[in-house]
């Protein structure tokens, strides 16, 4: 081969491997920032389920408390008739 077959060999191999390690580092760069955004997302919804969870934690425990006072005063409407009279007189 010549000088110039060689010359243009190795111009193209320089440029594949410039050209593949750039797409390399700007789809390292491209995931890094999708990770960071993702994280950042992640986060923000964290704290909100949290919140979320609390709050209505608190009021299913508020909700419970009034069921059990309820049933208190339902049993005591329902409970045994009251008698005016007593049946043992005989």
């Amino acid at each position: 081969m010549t000088t110039e077959t060689w010359t243009i060999v190795i111009s193209a191999v320089g440029i594949v491997l410039t050209l593949g390690a750039s797409l390399f580092a700007a789809g390292a760069w491209m995931i890094r920032r999708i990770d960071d955004r993702i994280d950042a997302v992640d986060e923000k919804l964290s704290t909100r389920i949290d919140a979320v969870d609390e709050k209505l934690s608190s009021r299913i425990d508020a909700v419970a408390a009034d069921v059990t006072d309820l049933k208190i005063s339902v049993a005591r409407l329902e409970g045994p008739p009251r008698h005016l009279l007593t049946a043992g007189r005989g």
